[in-house]
Parts: C-alpha cells; structure tokens; sequence
C-alpha cells in the first residue's frame, strides 16, 4: 500500500478553536491508574475542531446535516495547490494558481499551514481563506470539495451575509477546514477523508489522510 500522509491536526485541549466556541475538555472518566478496570476518556467540545468537514446546515438553517453528506465527495482525486500570497484568497489568484482543467477536490496551502507549528498553539485571526470571488469561481470549474488549512473556508472578517459559505455550501460543495499541508507538496494526490456521522449536526470533526499518485 502506497505511503500515507496524515493531514489531520491532533485534538486535544491545546488545540485552538474559534473565538467564542466552547474550549475541548478532555479527562479520564475512568483511570486503571485510579484502580479502575479501563481507560475512558471523555470528550467535551464543538464539533467545528481541528480537521473538520461543514455540512450546509452550518449556515443554511433547515438543510442538510452532516449524515446526509455525500462521501465519495471526501474520498478520491485530489490536488494541492500552494498559494504564497496574504490577504484573502481570491478568483483571480486561483486563476493564476495552475489547477488543472481535470481537478474535482482542491486542496489549499497557505502560509496558515505555519500555525499548525507553533508552540504553544494560539487562534490567529489573520489565516488565509476565500473571499467570495473565489467561492464564485469554485462554483464555476465545478469542484465537488474544496479545502484549507485552517479553521475557517472564510475570513475572519467575513462580508456581510458569510457569502463565502453560502456559496460554497448552497451549490453543495464540500468544506474541509483545519488541514495541515506543512509536509505536503503540491501535486496530485488521492484524498481519504471521513467526518464522523453526527446526527443532525452542522459538522463533524475528521481524519484526513493524503496518498501520493
């Protein structure tokens, strides 16, 4: 079986969320070292951590929730492009960005993949994402995912409406956030990515793994 690249970040309570969301709390709830019979660990948290997928749900009230997401959407070609500019990302720099005529599943490396190093890890609110433009042009070359390496498809400072999202989830693409491209060229790859089957959740954290072609 071909090398396996772990793209997922590791959940744990040094992990940062989005400003606002409840921090992850995790504890033993049983400990064999407290001279219970097993280990069991609870877990307390959102689900839009780490490496996670959106259902549109997130932002279009009464749609589909994350069990309803089509899989083989997460699982396939994919490509990795490497964006080297600052600001938001938009349709003009994807454009310019060389993906091919053939690509389905965009895989975005930023400079936020930096973050994922830091030490201790910290929320920034200046990562990269795209701007409505470039969900616009997402739509247009019929990308059935797009994803990036940080907590959010959208800047922080969203415009009005979080059009970025609506966009990209009212025309069902799929969202993967919270990647980590930092070992990662760019290239075309096979995507392996399964969210967690959440019941009527707007989202669900996920494993993410690339396989070099």
């Amino acid at each position: 079986m071909a090398h396996l690249i772990d793209i997922s970040v590791p959940i744990s309570p040094a992990l940062p969320v989005w400003e606002g969301d409840p921090p992850i709390e995790q504890k033993r709830a049983a400990d064999m070292n407290k001279g219970d019979i097993c280990n069991v660990t609870r877990l307390n948290t959102g689900v839009h951590i780490g490496t996670h997928v959106d259902a549109p749900l997130h932002f279009i009230n009464n749609d589909l929730a994350v069990e309803s997401l089509e899989l083989d959407r997460f699982v396939g070609d994919c490509y990795v492009v490497e964006l080297t500019g600052t600001g938001p990302i938009t349709g003009a720099e994807l454009a310019a960005a060389n993906v091919p005529s053939d690509c389905t599943r965009l895989l975005l490396k930023t400079s936020n993949s930096a973050f994922w190093q830091e030490e201790p890890l910290r929320f920034h609110r200046d990562f990269r994402a795209l701007d409505s433009s470039a969900a616009r042009w997402v739509i247009e070359h019929n990308l059935r995912l797009i994803a990036i390496d940080y907590l959010s498809i959208e800047p922080f400072e969203a415009e009005p409406g979080n059009p970025t999202h609506c966009i990209l989830l009212g025309g069902r693409v799929a969202i993967l956030e919270g990647i980590n491209l930092t070992e990662v060229a760019p290239g075309p790859y096979n995507l392996l990515c399964l969210p967690l089957k959440i019941l009527g959740s707007d989202g669900a954290p996920a494993r993410a793994v690339l396989q070099p072609r």
